[in-house]
């Protein structure tokens, strides 16, 4: 097998995450009608295919000896209402971060959406109370809706199925624009819309823009275009999500017929959160046993022990590419609780991707009483992150971010400088704040700008 012992898959099989603790599970009313649902999940075809996910794995490889740059990028709660124009216009933002920093660099970039599943959302309580009327958290739209009435919040297993079935059509969406043409390095103008065009960042697009397309241009009269040369024209775009309903993402794993693993199939990779990270928990039991690559997010309360434990737990044949720690420090902390950790996981000997989230350490309630983050603490998490790599003399792999192809107003700072007064403008968000387009490609830079200068 390529990523368990013949032991553990003797002792694994995609139930067995049952007979441990699972946090962050909702209470389905309806027992049978939960299910039903999950038989018809069980007897739906996959939504990803095992191949891409062993792909992306190799792609990861790359990451994890330096090679190579991951950029994660997405909502941080999908909505079952999403347009197809958000859909497009997020992976618009990711290709354009993705142009700026292979650009820069010279690195391939390994593109990752947080898309297509993430759908569930865990929660600090089970209940929340609002003028004296409790009722059950909002989990995300797989489980129930943001509505504050007793209906809305209560848990629909129905809601499952409606999850596969957005799941599935954004997959088409996204497979269409990164094989059928709009992802061609020619079209690298047309993905700058106005809100970013008329900020720096934005402007510091135009003339990458430019640049490529004289250099296609050039390429084109050489008898080189996009139509001899696939790689111009098309992206390989993969997809992730947090695997937080452990029910709905065994319904979806499938055995691959090449190599006899277990494979999830509703993403091509999933990740462990840091409120359900526990060695002895649902969630480990049952990613270790699927040969995805795999993510766990790493907070400022994790040790050198938890770190090598989950190391040895996710991925104990060391397969490189096979695991991925997203760090999630804090501004302030990131220099110094992370050096300990790449230390220690390299003396282990573990072919990890380090990949940094600077988004949910950083996060804060304005005057208004909006969650917020600033852009100024996202960059400060990143430079303190390649900074702490620079002292490990380890490579930072990448970005986690959660942005938006929409013109909101949703994080304070960056280049069109969003104030405390503007928040209410255009808040849209169901649960964290995020980067707008213009505060993503102005990130992006930024980053660049990181690895150009030797820190990679």
């Amino acid at each position: 097998m390529n990523t368990t012992t013949s032991s553990q898959e003797a002792a694994w099989t995609p139930r067995t995450w049952r007979d441990y603790v699972a946090l962050q599970q909702p209470e389905w009313p309806d027992g049978d009608a939960h299910e039903a649902a999950l038989e018809q999940l069980s007897s739906l075809p996959p939504l990803v295919f095992a191949g891409e996910a062993r792909e992306l794995t190799e792609r990861l490889a790359d990451v994890a000896a330096g090679r190579a740059f991951l950029l994660q990028a997405g909502d941080c709660a999908e909505s079952f209402d999403t347009s197809a124009d958000s859909i497009r216009d997020r992976l618009r933002v990711i290709l354009q971060m993705a142009v700026v920093l292979t650009y820069y660099t010279g690195v391939p970039v390994v593109k990752v959406g947080r898309i297509a599943g993430q759908f569930a959302k865990p929660r600090s309580s089970d209940t929340e109370t609002v003028d004296g009327v409790e009722l059950p958290s909002f989990r995300g739209h797989i489980v129930n809706d943001i509505g504050f009435t007793a209906g809305e919040r209560t848990a629909d297993p129905n809601r499952l199925l409606t999850a596969y079935n957005r799941a599935a059509a954004t997959l088409n969406l996204l497979r269409a624009f990164t094989k059928g043409g709009y992802a061609d390095l020619a079209r690298v103008h047309q993905w700058n819309r106005e809100f970013v065009a008329a900020s720096p960042a934005g402007q510091r697009y135009e003339a990458i823009a430019g640049e490529i397309e004289r250099a296609v241009q050039f390429m084109s009269a050489c008898g080189i275009s996009s139509e001899t040369l696939t790689d111009l024209r098309q992206v390989d775009f993969y997809t992730s999500h947090e695997a937080l309903l452990l029910d709905y993402e065994e319904a979806l794993t499938r055995r691959d017929s090449l190599t006899g693993d277990w494979v999830d199939c509703s993403a091509h990779m999933l990740w462990i959160g840091e409120r359900t990270r526990q060695l002895d928990g649902a969630h480990v039991e049952f990613l270790r046993g699927v040969a995805n690559p795999l993510g766990c997010k790493v907070g400022p309360t994790a040790t050198t022990d938890d770190v090598l434990a989950l190391c040895e737990t996710l991925n104990p044949t060391r397969t490189p590419g096979r695991l991925t720690l997203v760090t999630r420090m804090g501004a302030t902390k990131v220099v110094d609780q992370l050096p300990p950790l790449l230390l220690a996981v390299a003396d282990a000997g573990h072919p990890v991707v380090w990949v940094c989230d600077p988004m949910h350490g950083n996060t804060f309630t304005a005057d208004d009483g909006r969650k917020t983050r600033h852009f100024e603490d996202v960059l400060a998490e990143v430079s303190g992150f390649f900074a702490a790599h620079r002292f490990a003399d380890t490579h930072p792999g990448g970005v986690h971010l959660e942005l938006t192809g929409d013109d909101v107003t949703e994080c304070l700072g960056g280049g069109a400088e969003v104030a405390t007064a503007d928040l209410g403008s255009r808040y849209e968000t169901m649960c964290d704040p995020r980067l707008n387009g213009s505060q993503s490609v102005d990130l992006a830079f930024r980053v660049a700008e990181l690895l150009r200068n030797g820190t990679h």
